[in-house]
C-alpha cells in the first residue's frame, strides 16, 4: 500500500479520529467518564501530568489506559487540541467469558465461538463479529493487548451485530482457552499442515481461532489449540481475510449441526 505525503496524510488521520468517535481533551474525557458513557480506550500522554483524577476513574471502570508519546497522541487525534488525553467511544460492553458459555448453556446448544488473536484491523474484528452473530455464535473472544477492540468503528463494521453478540476481552488469551477446554470446547487452530476442515466435527463445543493476517496464531496460542485446520488454497495467494476465513469455519459448523438436528 502507498503512503500519501503530509497533507493528505493529515487528512486521513482526521477522518480516522472522527469515525472512531474519539474524545480529545481533559475536560471532555473527564466529563464521559462522570456521566458514564460507554468508553473503550483512554490514551494519555508519557509528557503530560496532572491526569491522575482520568487515570483513576478509568481504573475503576476497568477501561484500558494506553501511555503513548506526544506525537502518537497528536496523530490519533488527528492534530486536534487534546492537552495530553483522548478516549475512544466504544459501541457495546464486555462481558465475562463465562457468560458466554451461560448463553449456549440457556440456549441448549453447544459453545460456537470465535477466539481472536492478533486481528489488530477494527473493520475485520466488525466483519468477524458481524459473521458470528449470522452464524448463530455464541460469541467472539479478544485479548486486552494487541487487538482491535469494540470502538464505533467496529460497531458499524459490524452492522450492528455488536449490539447483539456479546464480546469477552480477556487477560491472557492462552488462559481463556484452557477454561473452554475444561467446560468441554474443543479448540481449533488455522494451518496449512492441519486436516481438512470438512473432515472435523463441529457438532460438540467449538472454538475457532482467528490469527492476524500478517502472522497468523501467536507461537503459545497455537501450542495450546486442540486440533489445527486447514483450508484449500488452489490460487496464488496463501491466505485469506481473517472474516472470511472465518465465516467458512462458521458455517461449515452451522452446516453440521443442521444436519444433526435434521
Amino acid at each position: 500500500m502507498s503512503q500519501r505525503r503530509s497533507n493528505s496524510r493529515r487528512g486521513t488521520e482526521k477522518d480516522t479520529a472522527k469515525e472512531q468517535d474519539r474524545i480529545a481533551g481533559r475536560n471532555p474525557v473527564l466529563e464521559a467518564l462522570r456521566s458514564g458513557a460507554m468508553i473503550d480506550t483512554i490514551y494519555v500522554s508519557q509528557e503530560s501530568g496532572g491526569l491522575q483524577e482520568i487515570i483513576q476513574m478509568a481504573k475503576e471502570r476497568e477501561i484500558p489506559v494506553k501511555i503513548v508519546t506526544e506525537s502518537k497522541l497528536n496523530q490519533l487525534t488527528g492534530g486536534a487540541v487534546h492537552q495530553g488525553v483522548a478516549a475512544d467511544g466504544a459501541c457495546a460492553s464486555y462481558v465475562s467469558l463465562e457468560d458466554l458459555l451461560k448463553r449456549a448453556e440457556e440456549k441448549g446448544e453447544p459453545p460456537l465461538l470465535v477466539l481472536c488473536d492478533g486481528i489488530q484491523d477494527p473493520h475485520n474484528l466488525g466483519a468477524i463479529i458481524r459473521t458470528a452473530e449470522a452464524a448463530g455464535a455464541h460469541g467472539v473472544v479478544i485479548p486486552k493487548r494487541r487487538s482491535a477492540s469494540l470502538t464505533l468503528t467496529v460497531g458499524k463494521t459490524s452492522a450492528g451485530a455488536a449490539s447483539w453478540l456479546p464480546v469477552a476481552r480477556v487477560s491472557n488469551l492462552v488462559s481463556a482457552m484452557e477454561t473452554l477446554k475444561e467446560h468441554g470446547v474443543w479448540i481449533y487452530g488455522t494451518d496449512a499442515a492441519g486436516a481438512s476442515y470438512t473432515q472435523s466435527d463441529f457438532t460438540g463445543g467449538t472454538a475457532f481461532v482467528i490469527g492476524s493476517e500478517g502472522f497468523g496464531m501467536s507461537r503459545l496460542v497455537g501450542e495450546t489449540c486442540d486440533a489445527m485446520l486447514s483450508l484449500p488454497m488452489r490460487g496464488k495467494v496463501n491466505s485469506l481475510n481473517a472474516s472470511v476465513a472465518a465465516g467458512i469455519f462458521l458455517y461449515e459448523a452451522v452446516r453440521q449441526r443442521m444436519e444433526k438436528e435434521a
